[in-house]
């Protein structure tokens, strides 16, 4: 789902227009921003959490040249999913999975114990 589809949903689920829709999907966002850039965490219950994870400098390499490059200390924002939405994903294993070849017999997978 792109920004401007989620703005289409709340318009048409909140009996909003699209000008008003897209304003408060920019609001939320926006909210969402300033509160991980002060460093402060956003839980939305059911849905998952955004915490800021900070990462410490460490030397890498150019994968071109395989020169080492120096990398600097940064602060990263990471999403844990909520138990709810884990579960709602989890149940709709029901639909195919796409990337797969899904025409293929798996007789071959004998070696694979299925109780994991």
């Amino acid at each position: 789902m792109t920004k401007s589809e989620l703005i289409d949903a709340i318009a048409g689920r909140g009996e909003l227009t699209k000008a008003r829709a897209e304003l408060v999907v920019n609001c939320i966002f926006d909210a969402m921003t300033e509160a991980l850039q002060r460093g402060e965490g956003i839980e939305i219950r059911g849905f998952g959490s955004f915490t800021v994870r900070p990462y410490k400098p460490y030397s890498g390499r150019n994968p071109r040249t395989g020169q080492p490059v120096p990398v600097p200390a940064k602060r990263l924002p990471f999403f844990k999913v909520g138990k709810e939405l884990k579960e709602l994903v989890n149940q709709s294993r029901a639909f195919a999975i796409t990337g797969g070849k899904d025409d293929e017999d798996d007789d071959d997978d004998d070696d694979i114990d299925e109780d994991e």
